[in-house]
């Protein structure tokens, strides 16, 4: 491109036309900054010097100052919930509400945050019915989902099926396996009621909108045991095989105590060597060692354990060899063993346990439901040194 003498006189123009522009910001800037109260920027300097509670009591008097101040309303109704004080965060939601200049969209965010105080406070009467309110808007998946949480805590489970199946349509994602978690508690009520029919339609239809709801199945096979309905009780138990093998040592006892019912134990510890072959399971062991010893005596039972070890080395497997060798050593030796098995069990206790992964909540018994964080289907069947999870 070739200098045009004309040039000369479009450049100063530009830079003038800049200069203008940026002394009208600036002017914009200085009105828009005057204009703001002196707390407003007190506030500022103490959450720069990390000083919370002195910037909060700033704000609120920027908010007293100038109502029409929505976003800091907003802002300051989420941290007063987030450190529990609900009272102030229902008083500051309430105070936009109220407002007649008030547009739909920062209502329905006014409504979805006041629902949230009162879930925090535990009003969930009030929450639900403003959950609802938002059920067409923008906010219509949040709010579900906040439903779902507080028809977990009421335990009202058919309202919470209802609520993973809207949030299904809404989202096109399944919620296939925490309805199934519902029906299973549908069920556990019903059993507890003395009402069996109605149990086993919740846990058929757990299966229908899960197949691999190894829950429904567990409880399935144990109805029909406790309706002395033996041979069914097997049967249902082994599709855990084909649901989720890793899950078949949580009724390798249950399967034993029922064929020992039919005067079939010897199939039965059959049946839980065969699942041992293919899935190591320190539980499942554990199980088949019980059985060995008192059937078979000590020394099948320490050969059984030692084999597993080779094949699988665990300290809780080298525990329980040590316990099958204490039976077997002679008395003067004895002492030594003992002090080498109570070493190595120390070291195993926390190995032993199940583990949550969501929230990391150790336990000796294993939950569907998580006692500290009240996640679903958090824990692994398999014990801590079994999956490699921290001590």
């Amino acid at each position: 491109m070739e200098f045009e003498p004309w040039m000369l006189l479009v450049f100063p123009l530009f830079f003038g036309m800049g200069w203008l522009a940026a002394r009208i910001d600036i002017k914009e800037l200085l009105s828009e900054s005057s204009a703001l109260p002196q707390s407003y920027f007190q506030g500022l300097n103490f959450l720069l010097n990390e000083q919370q509670d002195k910037a909060i009591e700033a704000f609120i008097e920027v908010v007293k100052v100038d109502p029409q101040t929505v976003e800091l309303h907003f802002a300051l109704g989420s941290l007063f919930r987030r450190r529990g004080e609900v009272d102030r965060a229902l008083r500051m939601h309430h105070n936009l509400l109220d407002r007649v200049d008030l547009d739909n969209d920062k209502r329905q965010q006014a409504i979805f945050e006041l629902a949230q105080d009162y879930l925090k406070a535990g009003i969930l009467d009030r929450a639900e019915s403003l959950f609802r309110e938002l059920e067409k808007t923008l906010y219509a998946k949040p709010a579900l989902e906040f439903l779902l949480e507080l028809f977990q805590k009421e335990h009202d489970w058919l309202k919470a099926i209802e609520a993973v199946q809207r949030l299904a349509a809404l989202s096109g994602q399944s919620y296939s396996k925490q309805a199934a978690f519902f029906y299973c508690e549908l069920a556990s009520e019903e059993i507890a009621g003395g009402n069996p029919a109605a149990a086993r339609g919740h846990l058929q239809q757990a299966l229908k909108d899960c197949p691999s709801a190894v829950r429904a199945t567990m409880m399935l096979g144990d109805m029909a045991a406790s309706e002395k309905k033996l041979d069914e009780a097997i049967a249902i138990w082994k599709n855990i095989e084909a649901q989720d093998a890793q899950y078949l040592p949580l009724v390798a006892e249950r399967l034993l105590n029922v064929y020992r019912s039919l005067d079939r134990e010897a199939e039965g510890v059959a049946l839980l060597r065969e699942y041992l072959g293919k899935y190591h399971s320190l539980d499942l062991m554990n199980v088949v060692f019980d059985s060995v010893l008192k059937n078979e005596g000590s020394s099948a039972a320490y050969q059984l354990v030692r084999d597993e070890l080779q094949r699988n080395p665990t300290l809780l497997g080298l525990d329980k060899l040590l316990e099958a060798r204490l039976l077997e050593v002679p008395m003067e030796r004895r002492a030594d063993v003992e002090l080498v098995k109570d070493l190595v069990h120390k070291r195993t206790r926390n190995l032993a346990m199940y583990h949550c992964a969501h929230c990391g909540f150790k336990a000796r018994q294993f939950y569907w439901h998580c006692p500290a964080c009240q996640a679903w289907d958090s824990y692994s069947p398999r014990r801590s040194e079994e999956t490699g999870m921290p001590l």
